[in-house]
Formats: C-alpha cells, sequence, structure tokens
C-alpha cells in the first residue's frame, strides 16, 4: 500500500519528479536521463501500470485521492497529495485531470527483436512535435501495426504531451531508435521487409496499388511534418507510394497521413494469402 503525504510546500524536494513540465527542453534532456516520465490523467496511469512500468510516486489533488483509491492501495509508491494551487505552482501549469504519476522507464529495446515476427511497422523520420506523435502512435496501436522505429531526431514518445495526446497508447506498440541513421534501415530489410516511403512526389504509385510482393512484410517510412522524408531515406526505400487527394491538396498532416497509410496497410494486406 502506498503512503499518502501532504505535501504544502512547493518546494519540497520530494516533488522534483514534476517540476517545471511545460519546460520541454529541460523536460526532454532530464527524463531520459533520469530514465523517468510523466503520465498524466487517470486513464493513462492505468495504462501504464497495466503496460508494466513501475511507478516512482504519484501526485493527486483532494478529489482524484478516492478515483485512484485501489491504485493507491496497490502500490508502493509514495502518493503526494496537493492542492491545486501547488500543483499549479511546481508544474507550471493548471493540472486539469488532478492526478500526476512519475514512472520509471524500461531499457530501450533492439529493432531486431522487435522486428522478430511482425508483419507491419512505421518507421517514423524527424517527427518533432509531441501532440503529433502522440496522434501517429494512436492509429499505430488502433490499427494494428506491431511495431514503431523512430529515427533518432525524432521526439520523444514518452514525453507528456506525446503520451497524452495518444491516451496511452505509447505503451503498447514496443518502439526502437534506428540508429546510426539511415544506415540503420538495413536492420528492416535484412529481417525479411520491404521498405515503401509515405511521399506525395508524382512518382510515386498511388497507395492502393502498391505491388502486393511489397505487403507480405511492410514497413512504412514517414517523414516531418514540414519536408516530408529526406532523400537519404527515399533513396533507400524500395517504393514510393502516396496518398491520392482530390485536385489542388497535395498532403496531409502527418498524423491524418499516418492513420491512411496505416489502415490501407492492414487492408491490403488481409487480402493477400500469408505465406
Amino acid at each position: 500500500m502506498a503512503e499518502l503525504i501532504t505535501i504544502e510546500d512547493p518546494n519540497d524536494p520530494r516533488l522534483n519528479d514534476y517540476v517545471a513540465l511545460t519546460d520541454v527542453e529541460l523536460r526532454r534532456r532530464r527524463e531520459p536521463e533520469e530514465g523517468l516520465f510523466i503520465a498524466e490523467g487517470e486513464k493513462v496511469i492505468r495504462r501504464a501500470r497495466a503496460a508494466g512500468y513501475r511507478m516512482r510516486s504519484m501526485l493527486l489533488s483532494a478529489k482524484w485521492i478516492d478515483v485512484m483509491r485501489d491504485v493507491i492501495d496497490e502500490v508502493p509508491a509514495p502518493v503526494y497529495a496537493v492542492a491545486p494551487e501547488l500543483a499549479e505552482q511546481v508544474t507550471g501549469y493548471h493540472v486539469h485531470r488532478g492526478a500526476l504519476a512519475s514512472m520509471q522507464r524500461k531499457p530501450l529495446r533492439d529493432a531486431g527483436e522487435l522486428l522478430a515476427g511482425a508483419r507491419r511497422v512505421a518507421v517514423l523520420e524527424g517527427i518533432v512535435d509531441h501532440a503529433n506523435m502522440g496522434a501517429v502512435y494512436r492509429s499505430a496501436a488502433a490499427l494494428g501495426m506491431d511495431a514503431v522505429l523512430l529515427s533518432p531526431d525524432c521526439a520523444d514518445p514518452l514525453y507528456r504531451r506525446a503520451v497524452k495526446v495518444s491516451m496511452g497508447t505509447v505503451f503498447s506498440v514496443p518502439y526502437a531508435t534506428l540508429d546510426p541513421w539511415p544506415r540503420a534501415l538495413e536492420t528492416l530489410r535484412d529481417a525479411g521487409f520491404s521498405l515503401l516511403a509515405l511521399t506525395p512526389h508524382p512518382d510515386a504509385v498511388p497507395l492502393p496499388e502498391v505491388q502486393p510482393k511489397l505487403l507480405d512484410r511492410c514497413a512504412v517510412l514517414l517523414g516531418s511534418e514540414g519536408n516530408g522524408l529526406t532523400t537519404e531515406a527515399l533513396r533507400a526505400a524500395d517504393a514510393w507510394a502516396r496518398i491520392p487527394m482530390a485536385q489542388g491538396i497535395d498532403s496531409l498532416n502527418i498524423a491524418a497521413a499516418a492513420a491512411v497509410s496505416f489502415y490501407a496497410l492492414a487492408q491490403q494486406q488481409e487480402r493477400q494469402p500469408q505465406r
């Protein structure tokens, strides 16, 4: 059973995990270094625990203590009860959902390990917006992607904003970093995957017309919010595909493009006989 501790001093060192949550650069450096991430809201906290992440502590306003009572009773980590005003002082914003938890990260998995047994994966290059990262993960989880692989310059999928937008689905889709980039894309090819680059380039084939031989084990490459995939990533791909669009529209937001491509890939694979 967790220890319930009331804290009234915003400078109490026990609240250190929750300090300055809105300082993106600080948190991006600090959280991976210290092996923690922040889960916000009841559902996200529960999903993090269900995925096997260890809780370091929990920060609750009074009205959330009863809601989270079963979690308090189950975990040994301390639970800090604070006034909403104090939570805002510490974190830097109004904690609308009234519940935060500091969770311990797991060791990053090896990309080759994730690919064993996988059939379709997403490969993200240069996705730097945390909201977009969370939205892509939510689509990946909902539409049955087996794993997500990231270039080293991608946003942290366990950053608070990404976790929140994903509604905690970042915990259900395994991920790894491909480094060095893009040479590490050969890891996918060695595992028997075809590399399908999603691009609005006019030379790309419409997504519904992708050759069936590319779909047995397929990795769809998605590029950054502004420029899309780099020339190096496009060159590494086995084929280019585009989402057919109405005249005058050249592209979609990366989160929307990811959802469309994941769905199309799932539908096309279902029509292919499995080997």
